[in-house]
């Protein structure tokens, strides 16, 4: 039997790394992407093409896949000129493996549904390397039927593919899970800078700190760059700054709202302002330890 043609937007260190394993498994991938480096990348692997516009790559794809950076830019690509909701067809699936606003995403796959196409949403768990190998953690949600369709097309990428539901559910459990790592690295980093400032020793604070229930991957990150001056998360205050301005939208689209994220998030935009974005998440110690009141 044969394989499906896979269209896949988006080419950064996970898109790119998760096309490339599509190649390797014998998939023929249509691409986009504005970095034309990353599609030559694609392209010289062979068995590849790149599509003129999003409407082009759906009408030639029987699975359209996302990694992009916003809701943003995926309901850009969607709805624009020339857009994918212009080209898909009927029988055919939109997958988006960004972060994106549940409510954004289930307005699409409302969309979609129209054309008689289905949605999955299916953010991402693990690293670019785990990309390369199929081995990242999906959250996927959707309707059952068309989760049941291609969960097999998902576990060509992931090792670990859960369903979590209804669509917008993979795209909420996955904001939710930013909004507690994120709020427990930025808090910890202010834990270590509150130390500097008054004179503590951070590595002792470390030790007493990790020697109870306190201790945690997150904090052993954030001690590598506060202690160690190591900074390895691989996540940056960019990409934690939007998952928690997504997660306070999602609370008042819930007709609530999270005093805590609002708290981090304008912790995180503070350090955006600083020119601090680009740098991984423990360095917003730097950022409280130049606070002035």
């Amino acid at each position: 039997m044969s394989k499906p043609v896979i269209g896949f937007i988006g080419l950064g260190l996970m898109g790119g790394n998760m096309v490339e394993n599509l190649q390797k498994r014998g998939f023929e991938v249509i691409v986009m992407d504005l970095n034309k480096d990353a599609v030559k990348a694609v392209l010289d692997r062979g068995n590849a093409s790149e599509a003129a516009s999003p409407k082009e790559l759906a009408e030639k794809s029987d699975i359209v896949q996302l990694c992009l950076t916003t809701s943003a830019v995926v309901e850009k690509i969607v709805y624009g000129d020339n857009g994918i909701l212009a080209g898909i067809k009927d029988g055919s699936v939109l997958i988006d493996f960004g972060t994106s606003i549940p409510a954004s995403t289930k307005k699409i796959g409302a969309d979609l549904a129209k054309k008689g196409a289905g949605m999955i949403d299916a953010p991402l768990g693990r690293t670019p390397a785990h990309a390369k190998d199929g081995l990242l953690n999906i959250m996927a949600a959707g309707d059952k039927a068309t989760f049941d369709k291609y969960e097999a097309m998902l576990k060509e990428q992931g090792e670990n593919v859960f369903y979590l539901g209804e669509l917008g559910a993979g795209h909420t459990t996955k904001l939710i899970n930013n909004f507690m790592g994120m709020t427990t690295v930025t808090a910890m980093s202010q834990a270590f800078a509150a130390a500097e400032l008054a004179g503590v020793d951070r590595a002792q604070l470390f030790d007493i700190m990790s020697s109870g229930p306190s201790n945690s991957p997150f904090m052993k990150f954030c001690k590598n760059y506060a202690v160690d001056g190591v900074s390895d998360l691989g996540f940056s205050i960019n990409n934690a700054n939007k998952d928690l301005g997504y997660f306070v939208q999602m609370m008042s689209d819930l007709g609530s709202r999270s005093l805590v994220a609002e708290g981090t998030s304008q912790s995180l935009q503070a350090a955006v302002d600083q020119g601090m974005g680009n740098g991984n998440v423990p360095e917003i110690f730097d950022y409280f330890v130049k606070l002035k009141k």
